[in-house]
């Protein structure tokens, strides 16, 4: 048998018929879609206008300890419903290059299930050396 004879055959046995499959990328979004994304865009630009729910700061301890400290800051944080947290990590330039803390943050907000969005603090607020973090809402 042939490779066309045998998708005759599937098509013959197939209780989809041509058309009917809708491609996901040329759907377009329902009301329930277009909804939570206009809802998810108006929490994020509330929260980027309001201070942390809660901030930590990391200065003086070893990477071990911070990471341990940062789990459960964010293990605490999204128990208590906590939408934006503040980290303080330090610049850490002493030595040329960006910090040892400063890198580890970036590492665990990566490695962490619920932490969303993030960015530096504007400069009058810690600049570089503070990373804010938005929880995911799910």
């Amino acid at each position: 048998m042939d490779f066309g004879a045998i998708l005759d055959e599937w098509d013959k046995r197939s209780p989809v018929t041509p058309g009917t499959i809708k491609d996901k990328d040329t759907e377009t979004e329902n009301n329930s879609t277009a909804a939570y994304r206009s809802e998810a865009a108006a929490r994020r630009r509330r929260l980027m206008r309001t201070p942390p729910d809660a901030v930590v700061d990391l200065h003086q301890h070893t990477r071990e300890e911070a990471w341990i400290i940062l789990d459960n800051f964010f293990t605490k944080s999204k128990e208590l419903g906590y939408e934006k947290l503040l980290i303080i990590h330090g610049k850490g330039n002493h030595e040329g290059s960006d910090g040892v803390l400063k890198e580890l943050t970036r590492k665990y907000i990566e490695s962490c299930p619920f932490a969303g969005e993030s960015g530096y603090n504007l400069g009058v607020s810690g600049g570089s050396g503070a990373t804010w973090v938005l929880i995911k809402d799910n």
